[in-house]
């Protein structure tokens, strides 16, 4: 798996990580709190029911503890799906998380990849209907999507939802980034409204907790819920993801925080990478999608650097990286590190 993710600053002497989305505010203090008042409590098993954790996370989204599903972070959530669904044919456009193929693989099925165009904006379109066809058992989406950060639309989803209902295709939404983004675009309100939509997300990135592995999924389909739950193994979701989600689930004003600080940091790195004619693409999320001929990565990581090299991503090329919205500081440092 090396090489295809971020955050691999275990072989790397790095003083900045650029290369992974976390929250820049940080780990609430609760929820620091929490994990170490958790620490008491590691003697003894997990609860193996979550009751705790399913409540406060039912009050939060509003929606029935039966329609939810923990894991350990949100691939263990994919690869549940994967082996409840046992698709025959799977559908993801790219660029995207590889998170998805690397489920869809494992379950042995066909993957067709929808590849998107650059000039038209990442965006999938029609030629993704086209794909979507009667033998198609799941499609995978993100929404904002990563490396590229861009939002599909509320009418765009509910359409493919609706294209996908009629031919018995079920859908990943993957909402991990969602909570970064303005206007709250999620698809959860409309979760009761297709039994075919799978939503994932998960504490990682908007709590800035990815080693603590913490995700969800919501499913109005009570069987098929059940049959993802049946793929996870026994006490999946530890006692300190459990104590750091209950916390999380009542931290509705450091969300909105968190909203306002990465649309004005995010601004200010697209402002600063385009003066030092570095190519940008707008998006909604708390990472960026760049361009270059330099080879950043490298030059970035002599100075202790790290940010996402996006050549691996299938349907991108040498020359796009991807970086994360930090605190003013950092991103001045990045920045300075860039014009050095």
């Amino acid at each position: 798996m090396r090489g295809l993710h971020g955050g691999d600053v275990y072989r790397n002497k790095v003083q900045y990580d650029f290369s992974v989305n976390t929250n820049p505010l940080g780990m609430p203090e609760a929820v620091r709190d929490a994990l170490r008042l958790a620490a008491e409590d590691s003697g003894r098993y997990p609860d193996i029911g979550q009751e705790a954790l399913k409540e406060a996370v039912s009050g939060m989204l509003g929606v029935s503890e039966t329609n939810l599903v923990f894991g350990n972070g949100a691939s263990e959530l994919f690869m549940a799906v994967v082996r409840g669904i046992e698709p025959k044919r799977t559908v993801i456009p790219v660029p995207s998380f590889y998170g998805y193929e690397y489920a869809a693989g494992a379950g042995g099925g066909g993957i067709v990849f929808c590849e998107t165009k650059e000039q038209e904006d990442f965006f999938p379109g029609e030629k993704l209907f086209s794909l979507l066809t009667q033998d198609t058992d799941l499609l995978f989406l993100a929404n904002p999507n990563n490396p590229t950060g861009k939002l599909l639309g509320r009418e765009y989803l509910r359409t493919v939802l609706t294209h996908c209902a009629r031919r018995g295709i079920y859908v990943v939404l993957d909402e991990c980034f969602i909570s970064f983004c303005a206007g709250q675009p999620s698809m959860l309100g409309e979760a009761g409204d297709f039994e075919n939509l799978i939503l994932v997300n998960a504490f990682t990135k908007s709590f800035a907790i990815p080693g603590v592995r913490l995700g969800y999924l919501v499913c109005s389909d009570g069987q098929m819920s059940r049959r993802i739950q049946r793929q996870l193994p026994e006490w999946n979701v530890s006692t300190f993801a459990q104590a750091a989600g209950i916390v999380c689930a009542g931290q509705k004003d450091y969300l909105q925080q968190t909203v306002r600080y990465v649309e004005k940091e995010r601004l200010f790195l697209e402002e600063g990478l385009r003066a030092l004619g570095i190519s940008a693409f707008s998006g909604e999320a708390n990472f960026l999608l760049l361009h270059s001929g330099r080879d950043l990565y490298g030059e970035l990581l002599k100075q202790g650097i790290l940010i996402r090299d996006c050549r691996n991503f299938r349907g991108l090329s040498e020359g796009y990286y991807r970086i994360a919205v930090k605190s003013r500081r950092e991103n001045e440092r990045l920045l300075r590190a860039l014009r050095e």
